[in-house]
């Protein structure tokens, strides 16, 4: 199969061509720098991304959060189930951690800013 992805891990946004059969990554073409091709492959293999969302506070305003680290892609929906359970108080703060280690992953969910 071939899979076209752009990087994002500089401002030059490679547009890369990636060759791949199952879990095995033939070629990646279009990057400018070994980065992308890491990248790619990552992508391709098991794409991670980092969740940004909001708490509910008990009053009913809302909290942003986000995970720490990425988790893996396949994983956002159950995670957004377990972030919507939660409730905090309004006195939280960046970076107080609302949810360790979601859903085994290693990545915690935290406080990011403040009232939305």
């Amino acid at each position: 199969m071939t899979r076209k992805i752009t990087c994002i891990i500089c401002p030059r946004g490679c547009e890369m061509t990636v060759d791949y059969e199952g879990k095995k990554v033939n070629s990646v073409k279009g990057n400018a720098c070994p980065r992308g091709s890491v990248y790619a492959e990552n992508e391709i293999l098991s794409p991670v991304r980092t969740l940004t969302s909001t708490v509910l506070c008990e009053d009913g305003s809302v909290i942003a959060v986000k995970t720490d680290k990425p988790i893996p892609k396949e994983l956002i929906f159950e995670c957004m189930k377990e972030i919507n359970k939660v409730r905090v108080q309004k006195s939280v703060s960046a970076p107080d951690i609302v949810i360790e280690n979601i859903l085994g992953t290693g990545a915690n969910v935290i406080i990011t800013g403040g009232e939305i």
